[in-house]
C-alpha cells in the first residue's frame, strides 16, 4: 500500500513526518493524510519522494517486485564494481 511504503521509506531515512513535509514543501497534515490512506500524493510528489529516497515510483505504488539500487552518479568504476560484486553474489547462490 502506498501508505506503508510511505511511512516505510520515510522512517527509513529518519525523517519525521515534518520533516519530509518540509523538504516537499506541503504540510504535515499531508503526509499524516497519506500514511493513513485519508488522501494520496499527487504524480509530482511521488517522483519528488522517489528522487529523495533513492527509489522508485513503483516502489512507492507497491509495484516493484525486487529491490533496486540506484547508480546514480557514480563513476564508470564504481559501476563495475557493484556489477562484479551481484555476479559474484549471484554465483556463490546458485545451487
Amino acid at each position: 500500500m502506498i501508505s506503508d511504503n510511505i511511512k516505510r521509506l520515510r522512517e527509513n531515512m529518519g525523517l519525521s513526518q515534518a520533516a519530509l513535509a518540509r523538504k516537499l514543501g506541503v504540510t504535515r497534515a499531508s503526509v499524516n493524510a497519506w500514511e493513513m490512506e485519508l488522501s494520496s500524493p499527487t504524480a509530482a510528489y511521488l517522483v519528488e519522494m522517489a528522487q529523495l529516497f533513492h527509489t522508485t515510483t513503483d516502489d512507492i505504488l507497491g509495484l516493484a517486485t525486487e529491490e533496486q539500487i540506484s547508480l546514480r552518479g557514480m563513476s564508470e568504476q564504481e559501476k563495475r564494481l557493484i556489477y562484479n560484486l551481484v555476479d559474484y553474489i549471484s554465483e556463490r547462490n546458485r545451487p
